[in-house]
């Protein structure tokens, strides 16, 4: 409990026990009211001092109708009538709403405050054998900095010294640590767990991983979803209506009745009924909890309003390769002609040389040699089909059979499954490497869950149309579209969004660098960009952390969750208001009964919202 909301709880119970003691007074001596009025004022300014201050302020700049003014209002007329236990009962309850807003708030923002602990407080640089503590914004790409045990990794690098694990935990949510030694990514926000590294810093930190994330999680509150909007705007007018209707509650019928007192009391407690507090708190801090929910499961999402279109999914859209896959390539089988599978797989190595796309790393990786690159000239890129080089006094063409066909040249026809590179050199056909992909582990359970949400499932690739088919039967993925150029996913991502219903949403999943284009037309962009892809971070309106592609149903089931949280409170809160407003215009609710109407149900609602904080998967 922070140091506020305990003097928070200090001053309500300090209040109650003098209104307990005030009452009992009043009951046994029954004095007259110059007595009993600075008797119970006294608990009324100790715990409505900050209400009426925060009025008199607000109305001084301008915003007046806000639920300081309407408690202001109601309990300055309950004890201008003689009603002081009520109007110190009313500010008593209206702060006990606002101590449970304040503790449901600080839950919610616990999930968040431990990701905003990722943050650096500094770096050891080493310069000229010496080690320096320093600010992580004074190290630039190139210094190497040590990492020791239970330290922070400050800056994204690559380890070139020692070995270790890292707790991963604060950006993908997950509890296993991750071993790690010479050349693997060292990502800044992990705990550096056991060995000292040293680490040679590959992005400055504003650049960096851990600072990405957390400009994400600053900005996510300026994402509003709908729902939020729609209470702004509500309260925006609603509070100005209802206090125009308690003066004309109090003035018209005494112009009738003559019985002014009456109907004061029943446009003080029409007042205090009217207060939208259960609204304007709940609505956001639940959408505030299923975004904290969210982030310690690794999933980021960068605003309210996304989680709202999360919930509204009616079409999924997948990329292959690295999102449904591992997109760790290897190559299965060489299918050379007139020469032998080494030197096929030699022209296709120096060929990929250039290049870091998954398959030509699987291609190099299976060649296993040192590569000269100073046999290698003239390097060509033809996007989405291979490479045309100059090898040594050859030229090779590696690619898809597109590419062959550009160059006249007849490829041979493979029906292995995995995506077929053809080698031809000097112009003729050599053969062709199959190369195969691995489908995640999750991925299957993942579409089920969507198809019993109702959710439609499209899978995009640009590999080969047998390879495609073959992953989308095994995932039992409702329709696919393969052998796509970049330009050609966008397009087929326009012609699904005109099929959706008018509210229902489209989301696709990619790996945040290929796919930015399809990410950003999209409804909602699901980046499966791995804790060190700075693009995925960039393009995507929520990223998995871990590229554990079975949190997408997770998200969904926790968006679902959120919004029908929401319009429980919508619904609950609307109805109880209304129908106390009612029974208060006719004089058949009592002061305390508003207070419930106001203060219970904000309470309850608050409650409520504090269901998406908990743990389900």
């Amino acid at each position: 409990m922070s140091k506020k909301q305990k003097k928070s709880l200090l001053r309500i119970i300090l209040s109650a026990v003098l209104l307990i003691a005030a009452a009992v007074f009043e009951h046994i001596a029954e004095p007259s009211w110059y007595i009993a009025l600075p008797i119970f004022l006294v608990p009324y300014i100790i715990i409505g001092y900050d209400v009426l201050v925060k009025s008199v302020k607000n109305i001084a700049h301008g915003q007046v109708f806000d639920e300081n003014f309407l408690m202001a209002i109601a309990t300055i007329g309950a004890i201008a009538t003689g009603q002081y236990p009520e109007a110190v009962f009313v500010m008593l309850f209206y702060q006990v709403g606002e101590f449970f807003q304040n503790w449901a708030v600080g839950k919610s923002r616990q999930s968040i405050s431990e990701l905003m602990d990722i943050r650096p407080d500094y770096a050891n640089l080493i310069k000229d054998g010496e080690i320096t503590t320093v600010d992580p914004y004074d190290v630039v790409i190139g210094d190497i900095i040590l990492i020791k045990p239970g330290e922070k990794i400050p800056l994204d690098g690559e380890i070139i010294e020692g070995s270790s694990s890292f707790d991963t935990s604060a950006l993908t949510g997950e509890s296993l640590p991750r071993d790690v030694g010479v050349s693997d990514k060292a990502t800044s926000g992990c705990v550096n767990l056991s060995g000292v590294i040293k680490v040679k810093v590959t992005s400055e930190f504003g650049e960096s991983t851990v600072n990405k994330i957390l400009e994400l999680i600053e900005e996510s509150s300026s994402n509003k979803a709908a729902s939020e909007d729609f209470i702004t705007k509500f309260a925006k007018y609603y509070t100005p209506i209802v206090v125009f209707c308690a003066l004309a509650l109090a003035i018209i019928p005494t112009i009738f009745t003559g019985e002014f007192k009456m109907w004061l009391m029943r446009a003080l407690t029409f007042l205090v009924i009217s207060c939208p507090c259960a609204l304007v708190i709940s609505i956001p801090l639940s959408f505030f909890g299923g975004i904290g929910g969210a982030s310690r499961k690794g999933i980021l999402i960068k605003g309210s309003c996304y989680l709202e279109n999360l919930s509204k999914a009616e079409i999924a859209v997948f990329d292959k390769t690295g999102t449904l896959t591992e997109g760790t390539f290897s190559v299965t089988a060489v299918h050379p002609t007139d020469i032998s599978e080494e030197e096929l797989i030699e022209y296709a190595a120096y060929a990929e040389y250039f290049s870091e796309h998954p398959i030509a790393c699987s291609v190099k990786s299976f060649y296993g040699k040192e590569i000269d690159k100073s046999k290698i000239h003239d390097v060509k890129e033809f996007a989405g089909h291979g490479i045309e080089a100059e090898i040594g006094e050859h030229k090779i063409l590696a690619g898809n059979k597109k590419l062959c066909e550009m160059h006249g040249i007849e490829a041979d026809d493979c029906e292995q499954t995995g995506t077929i590179l053809h080698i031809c050199i000097d112009w003729k056909y050599a053969g062709h490497i199959v190369i195969s992909d691995k489908i995640k582990e999750n991925s299957a359970k993942m579409i089920t869950e969507l198809k019993n949400n109702g959710v439609k499932n499209v899978m995009l690739t640009g590999d080969r149309d047998a390879v495609g088919k073959d992953v989308a039967n095994t995932l039992g993925i409702d329709e696919v579209h393969t052998e796509l150029l970049p330009t050609d996913k966008v397009n087929i991502v326009e012609e699904l969004i005109t099929k959706k219903s008018k509210n229902g949403k489209l989301l696709f999943s990619g790996d945040g660098i290929n796919d930015a284009p399809v990410l950003a037309r999209a409804d909602i962009g699901i980046a499966m960009g791995g804790i060190g892809s700075d693009a995925s971070i960039e393009a995507a309106d929520i990223v998995i952390m871990d590229d554990d592609i079975g949190k997408i149903g997770t998200a969904l089931k926790l968006s679902k969750r959120t919004l029908k949280i929401v319009k429980e409170n919508i619904a609950f809160a609307l109805g109880i208001k209304i129908s106390f407003l009612i029974l208060g215009a006719f004089g058949i609710t009592t002061m305390w009964m508003a207070v419930f109407a106001d203060v219970g149900v904000s309470v309850i609602a608050i409650l409520n919202s504090m269901r998406t904080l908990r743990e389900k998967n």
